[in-house]
């Protein structure tokens, strides 16, 4: 490996992109080492698109100067971040980018106080750091750093080799530093991604890069940062997610290669189950019709560009002293959510985790002067919270972790309450609030002792697996009987995309004839994908 003294701004743009080429490549290797059987964010889609968000940024940037690089990079990935693998991964390099802020190189000795700002940067910011994780991998990595450059102060090659090898090393022993990841045979998918990151820059330094990491082509259609209506080439931002249909063979390149075709800007996601979408175009019927054979959509959202960018141009007064920002994925739900008071629905919540900015960009367009975020899945959280410390509109983020807990801190609100006593009956509803989710696995696993096959019925008990059915109805009963005790008063059953009304309603008759008689129970049609239900116990 040869030898350098220091890395220029045009260096480390290289080797910033080369990594989110790696990261999007090695993305489905990252997920499969998720712990759990149960579908959720995908460790490795999340850090590559939160990689993906800077790399857009950096094919564009005419001042490659390594204070602009390491600044675009870092705010690029705080406003690109999803699920908590990419918010710590934009954490760490928010710290480096303070270390590297007005240098025109990157020495030895300025890569290893880079490392460590970025370590403490992120550390400082999770409030329960556990050990075996990416973080532990980030730490390990920057202390042999810091030794190396000790010893050798002419070589960054010698400096940034050291990290990843650390790192490796550090990866490979975080099963004996969570006993989770010991049970299940697997390294922390975090650690994981961190490693791969670190190893193609390191490569990238040395000469090596992927193929993708010069796209001139792709780089004139870049997605444009926000701005004047000039920059909008295409009229329609479509989104959709498609779940795919057993059998099928059709091949999702086909897809993605027809979408580039009549758009730009192109995030696709092909994971084992779904097909994620995100790209612009003028002809949005096309594009939808196009992906109609590879399965069912959901979660379809078309928005005409030129008519935000118009509205940008001024935020409307604000129109009341209070709003809610509420993450939700399905038509029934976000409903709900609105009939209870929510200002702004966030599409996404398991397997499709929104970005920073998509949290921030429904703060602001809230007309309240004090927004409250409800993201009702624990790795969205730490996304809501990089949204409020950006957002220029005062904003609280409750801890909600589930659908119901966000129905229940709704419910509690109260018109004629002070908002830090609204903030507190919002919190200790949604800690009352029983939560039991019916979903499938996403891929062959084993839970205590018991092999578990991919697509059989999970049932989760406040997030946790309790038993395993063949049947999602017979799963949907069960799990309320669990939840369920003499103090019970009300049972929801939010039923999902795969359940007809019919078998929600049988589900509900064969609850009301196991249970005591005075539980009020409600069935809602809530169109998520991922839960065929999602029930409540108060």
């Amino acid at each position: 490996m040869k030898t350098c003294k220091s890395v220029s701004g045009l260096q480390l743009r290289d080797m910033l992109v080369t990594a989110a080429e790696a990261v999007d490549v090695h993305k489905q290797e990252i997920n499969e080492l998720n712990v759990f059987p149960v579908p959720d964010g995908d460790t490795g889609t999340n850090m590559s698109l939160t990689m993906n968000s800077a790399a857009r940024e950096l094919r564009k940037l005419d001042d490659l100067s390594v204070s602009k690089v390491s600044q675009t990079a870092a705010t690029s990935l705080l406003r690109g971040a999803r699920g908590n693998s990419g918010v710590i991964l934009s954490l760490l390099f928010r710290g480096i980018s303070k270390e590297l802020n007005g240098k025109m190189e990157v020495t030895p000795s300025d890569l290893s106080a880079a490392l460590q700002s970025g370590v403490d940067a992120a550390y400082k910011a999770v409030m329960k750091p556990a050990e075996g994780t990416i973080l532990t991998v980030a730490r390990e990595s920057a202390a042999s750093a810091a030794k190396v450059c000790a010893e050798t102060k002419d070589d960054i090659t010698a400096v940034l080799s050291s990290a990843v090898e650390t790192a490796k090393a550090t990866l490979a022993k975080t099963p004996e530093m969570l006993p989770v990841l010991k049970k299940a045979g697997v390294v922390d998918a975090g650690g994981k991604g961190l490693v791969i990151i670190m190893d193609a820059m390191l490569q990238s330094l040395s000469g090596v890069s992927y193929a993708e990491v010069s796209r001139p082509a792709e780089a004139k259609n870049v997605e444009k940062a926000e701005g004047s209506e000039e920059e909008v080439h295409f009229t329609y931002c479509v989104e959709f997610v498609v779940t795919k249909a057993p059998g099928t063979g059709k091949d999702p390149l086909l897809l993605r290669a027809y979408l580039e075709s009549i758009g730009d800007s192109l995030l696709f996601t092909d994971d084992s189950d779904f097909i994620k979408v995100h790209f612009h175009t003028d002809n949005p019927g096309k594009a939808v019709e196009e992906a109609l054979p590879y399965g069912y959509l959901t979660d379809i959202k078309i928005d005409n560009m030129r008519r935000k960018n118009a509205d940008k141009k001024s935020r409307p007064a604000p129109e009341k002293p209070l709003g809610f920002v509420v993450v939700a994925a399905g038509k029934g739900v976000a409903d709900l959510f609105r009939d209870l008071g929510a200002d702004t629905i966030v599409e996404g919540g398991q397997t499709m985790n929104p970005s920073t900015e998509d949290i921030l960009n429904a703060v602001e367009s809230t007309p309240a002067e004090t927004v409250v975020v409800l993201p009702n899945n624990k790795n969205i959280i730490m996304a809501a919270e990089q949204a409020a410390t950006i957002s220029d509109i005062k904003t609280h983020v409750l801890h909600t972790k589930t659908i119901p807990q966000g129905i229940s801190a709704l419910l509690s609100f109260s018109p004629d309450e002070q908002l830090d006593t609204n903030l507190l009956n919002m919190e200790a509803a949604a800690e009352k609030v029983k939560t039991g989710l019916i979903t499938f696995a996403a891929r062959d696993s084993e839970f205590d002792g018991k092999k578990i096959k991919k697509d059989e019925i999970l049932a989760l008990n406040n997030g946790k697996v309790v038993f395993t059915e063949s049947d999602p109805i017979k799963a949907a009963v069960k799990l309320t009987r669990v939840l369920c005790d003499k103090a019970t008063s009300y049972i929801t059953l939010i039923y999902g995309d795969s359940i007809t009304a019919e078998q929600a309603e049988a589900a509900r008759d064969l609850i009301s004839a196991k249970l005591p008689s005075q539980a009020e129970i409600n069935v809602i049609s809530g169109g998520q994908p991922v839960y065929h239900f999602i029930i409540s116990v108060e």
